[in-house]
């Protein structure tokens, strides 16, 4: 959507920090690439809740698109909302005020939000719009932050972030924030989900998920090997996801991405994911992607 003039009327934050030497750019558009999980292995939980994963993450050229305004007051706003996302909680605007309050800019920003990533899909639409918004903020307000500062921050938004932030596919540990770059295969995908949503929420704290499979190591790593913990656990829940997976597995071996609903399987070529699309039952929806290892939201960025 266009950016309409400024006029902040919900000022969000406004405080007497330090304004930037440097005058930033004034407007950008960046991307929030999807990502898939090639594989997820819950390992565990820890005392604090949070679980202890092994995963393999891809980008795919299938992404939200961001526009930023910078705004010369302190205020930052959403010039639209997104169905189903709490404002009060938009990953978005959290980025956005975590990284104004840790550089101490007084900067602001207007933000509009181009949706297509499906909502509870398990490809991390909400966690690559936050990075997207910190990559983006911190070219727009000169702040010139490392990658490291970046996602530290964003990893307290989420465990899903600093693999966005740095934006190359990895093989992740810990919570999925120990990050090692990897460069599987980029094959054409066609990624599809049922009409609904999964709360990862609740999949990571339903006491009938798998938390106890052995780490596997790095070298013992490539495409296909490993599972997904949670889609048994998503198969009983929620029926549909089961019936998609078990009709894209008769065209190509099909997995779901972190705890769904969306599923994805690989192709030989652009055609022949295309030409299961259009097979695709109503009311299923999906789009084809390729593959990426850098993320197009650094490869906008890296422009001049």
């Amino acid at each position: 959507p266009a950016l309409p003039e400024p006029g902040c009327k919900s000022a969000i934050i406004r405080s007497p920090w330090c304004t930037m030497r440097a005058r930033p750019p004034e407007r950008l558009s960046v991307p929030a690439p999807a990502k898939i999980n090639l594989f997820l292995h819950v390992l565990g939980r820890r005392a604090d809740g949070y679980h202890l994963l092994q995963t393999a993450f891809q980008f795919l050229d299938y992404a939200d698109l961001l526009h930023f305004r910078r705004r010369d007051d302190a205020c930052l706003r959403r010039l639209d909302e997104v169905p189903g996302v709490d404002p009060g909680t938009d990953l978005v605007l959290r980025a956005a005020r975590a990284l104004q309050r840790h550089a101490r800019v007084r900067l602001g920003v207007d933000i509009a939000l181009d949706k297509r990533l499906p909502l509870g899909g398990g490809l991390g639409g909400g966690s690559s719009d936050a990075a997207t918004t910190l990559l983006a903020l911190n070219r727009l307000w000169g702040l010139d932050l490392p990658m490291e500062v970046l996602a530290r921050i964003g990893l307290e938004l989420g465990a899903d972030v600093p693999v966005f932030v740095h934006g190359r596919a990895a093989w992740a540990e810990g919570v999925g924030e120990r990050l090692t770059p990897i460069e599987p295969p980029e094959p054409w995908y066609l990624v599809a989900w049922p009409p609904l949503s999964v709360s990862t929420a609740a999949v990571f704290s339903d006491p009938e998920l798998t938390r106890n499979t052995p780490p596997i190591k790095i070298s013992a790593f490539r495409p296909g090997v490993g599972r997904n913990d949670c889609e048994a656990l998503v198969r009983r829940r929620f029926p549909e996801v089961g019936q998609l997976i078990d009709w894209m597995a008769e065209r190509a071996p099909a997995r779901m991405s972190g705890t769904g609903a969306c599923v994805f399987a690989a192709f030989a070529g652009e055609a022949a994911a295309r030409a299961a699309l259009v097979e695709l039952p109503a009311p299923w929806q999906g789009f084809v992607a390729r593959g990426c290892n850098r993320s197009p939201a650094h490869e906008v960025l890296a422009s001049p």
